[in-house]
């Protein structure tokens, strides 16, 4: 059964927290972080969203503790950005550690988070 808010609370902080790292390396784009964006061939031109993104994330899980279901929503919106990050990694035949470790592995993680913390 579903929950309309986090319990436990715990893995929705710490994956808001990924997010906040993961929003301040995108800023202005560390190495490795820029090399992962020119290895998809994502337009430089775009580069600035993935910060935003990244922090409206964070807000969403963050305000989803007391929000019924905005942590929910998030956390599948989440979801959805590494099921697309990874779709351009594979479309750009990027099969490296860009692909296995950061994009499945936050898939892994936002959907455990998802389960964990929503559903079970």
């Amino acid at each position: 059964m579903m929950t309309v808010l986090p319990d436990p609370i715990w893995p929705v902080v710490v994956l808001a927290a990924i997010q906040v790292v993961d929003g301040v390396l995108s800023w202005k784009p560390v190495p490795f972080v820029a090399q992962c964006f020119d290895d998809v061939r994502f337009p430089r031109r775009w580069w600035w969203i993935f910060t935003p993104i990244k922090f409206a994330a964070a807000a969403g899980l963050i305000a989803g503790i007391w929000i019924p279901y905005l942590g929910a929503v998030t956390c599948a919106a989440l979801i959805a950005y590494f099921l697309v990050a990874i779709g351009m990694h594979v479309a750009a035949r990027d099969f490296g550690r860009n692909l296995f470790v950061n994009a499945t592995g936050m898939l892994v993680i936002c959907i455990a988070t998802a389960l964990w913390s929503f559903v079970l």
